[in-house]
């Protein structure tokens, strides 16, 4: 199939699509509806729809462009047997006049919330008996044979590699959306000035305030964080890809439990700073032309596709729990990387002592949150009976949080190679990261015991000193991303400055603008006025 299709793939011959998703299904991939049941007579295999709900949906060029699609389908055998989802190459349209082939339905889904992902035409597809070639079933790790024989692949979890690689993606994606962000929300906030007045007379900037610089600092950590981290993630997923194409997949679940635990994190915070951003412009942060209502609104259904966050939480509590459970069965087996924290329950490492001085060191909030992460853990076990309706988003969260922090403190390590005005700066973002990290866990902190009475004064006082320090360094940490003004695309976050000349420029150019009278005055809006000016008793 390869060979049949290598050179129209890379040479845009054909455009493709994937239907995984849905009308009734989406993260349950077990119980997808649509089949394709192989047809030994004809070497075929028959892909159908059996059902409204199996309706493939979601589907992302599917509207209007896709040629092709990958479809996933559960496999039927001849003997009636449905061996689990498998993936088949099906062409949808002509590459004459690109109308849809017989047996097929096709079309748009319609709009999106908010307006997000407009220029993407989502479509839906039904499929009424189709037949494709037995070659068109992809199957590098398991294939039908002529004879409809189903040859099994070696480890099923060969499967995830595409959406391992999908999810791994997300991590610096995120990193770079939430930069994106927050190069605007710096440099609009840098030239806003409003309120209190200077010694010089001069309105203060808005990023001068502590409500102000407290939302908008940590969030330039994030964006480092989050990059550095996805490149990280996506040089072991190669890595691990490899190992796995020679027959080891030893490695594998641990990758999926963190890349799971990753995007929940990621995309969860990446929403929320996104929000944070705008409002941090004020009014017109909900123009259009402030740019970030749109990243938002495209960037927001990454917390339900590629898996629900909800539903992937799930996955990272069972890794935690299996190796859990692996520690008391064998004591001695060395435990993933991802999962370190869970040596601190075997009694040999001390709890963390909380004072002062523990928020200015990095290690030391490393170790509480690595802490943090054992303890939710012990109590999730000691209530497995009976578990509150949170207790899987809190585990999930604590110990992904505890695993980025386990990076961050290598990430901090190798910062010694930088020059050293720089690598204090970059060490500074870094330690912001583990302090706010540790503000969102001090409801943990507190519950678990390990920290007590005002310790989160401290906490936050260190923050706001940090915030302070890095300050002076906001503009040039966001123009270092490097983001042109069209990439951009926001009148308030130009590279000059000169954000009022532009938000007032794209509003002259805007057609609506362009018109004479207002459209509908005469037949809506004139009567309305005519009658009311008749009505009233005053005179103009």
């Amino acid at each position: 199939m390869m060979l049949e299709y290598w050179d129209l793939v890379s040479n845009n011959g054909i455009q493709g699509c994937y239907l995984q998703t849905e009308l009734g299904h989406g993260s349950n991939v077990a119980c997808l509806e649509t089949t394709a049941t192989y047809i030994p007579e004809t070497h075929e295999f028959e892909i159908h729809s059996p059902t409204l709900t199996s309706t493939k949906w979601w589907i992302g060029g599917l509207g209007k462009t896709a040629t092709h699609g990958i479809v996933q389908a559960k496999l039927i055998l001849p003997d009636g047997k449905d061996v689990g989802p498998h993936l088949f190459l099906v062409q949808l349209r002509s590459l004459e006049d690109h109308t849809v082939l017989p047996g097929i339905s096709i079309g748009d889904i319609g709009p999106k919330a908010c307006g997000g992902l407009a220029a993407i035409d989502h479509g839906y597809a039904r499929f009424h008996h189709v037949r494709v070639p037995r070659t068109n079933m992809f199957s590098k790790f398991a294939e039908v044979t002529e004879d409809g024989h189903y040859v099994q692949p070696r480890n099923p979890k060969h499967s995830f590699g595409g959406m391992m690689y999908i999810r791994a993606s997300m991590v610096a994606t995120a990193g770079w959306t939430i930069a994106r962000a927050i190069t605007i929300a710096v440099r609009y906030t840098t030239v806003r000035r409003q309120g209190e007045r200077d010694e010089h007379g001069l309105e203060r900037q808005v990023i001068q305030y502590p409500s102000t610089y407290y939302r908008l600092i940590p969030m330039i950590s994030r964006a480092y964080v989050f990059i550095a981290l996805g490149r990280q993630t996506m040089q072991e997923l190669t890595t691990i890809t490899e190992h796995s194409n020679e027959g080891d997949f030893t490695k594998l679940p641990e990758l999926h439990a963190i890349l799971c635990g990753l995007k929940v994190l990621v995309t969860n915070s990446a929403v929320r700073d996104l929000e944070t951003a705008r409002r941090a412009l004020g009014g017109h942060g909900y123009s259009a032309f402030a740019g970030i209502g749109r990243l938002y609104a495209d960037y927001l259904p990454t917390v339900t596709y590629e898996g629900d966050n909800f539903v992937l939480d799930g996955q990272v509590v069972r890794a935690a729990m299996k190796a859990y459970q692996a520690s008391i069965s064998t004591p001695a087996s060395p435990l993933a990387a991802h999962l370190s924290y869970i040596r601190l329950l075997k009694g040999e490492h001390p709890k963390p002592v909380v004072d002062t001085t523990i928020w200015q060191n990095s290690n030391a909030i490393i170790y509480l949150l690595e802490w943090r992460a054992a303890l939710v853990l012990k109590e999730f076990v000691r209530t497995l009976d009976e578990l509150d309706a949170s207790a899987n988003q809190r585990l999930s969260k604590a110990v992904t949080d505890a695993f980025i922090a386990v990076r961050i403190g290598e990430m901090i390590t190798g910062l010694d190679m930088l020059p050293r005005q720089e690598g204090d700066i970059i060490r500074a973002l870094y330690h912001l990261y583990l302090l706010t990290t540790a503000e969102d866990a001090l409801i943990d902190l507190f519950s678990t015991g390990l920290l007590q009475q005002s310790g989160d004064r401290d906490l936050r006082l260190e923050i706001k000193r940090h915030c302070l320090l890095l300050l002076p360094n906001a503009v040039g940490l966001t123009d270092a991303f490097s983001f042109s003004d069209w990439a951009l695309d926001s009148a308030l976050g130009v590279a000059d400055g000169r954000v009022y000349e532009e938000l007032w420029q794209r509003t002259q150019l805007e057609p609506f603008n362009q018109l004479g009278n207002t459209p509908g005055y005469y037949e809506s809006l004139r009567p309305v006025l005519q009658e009311g000016q008749k009505l009233s008793k005053s005179r103009l």
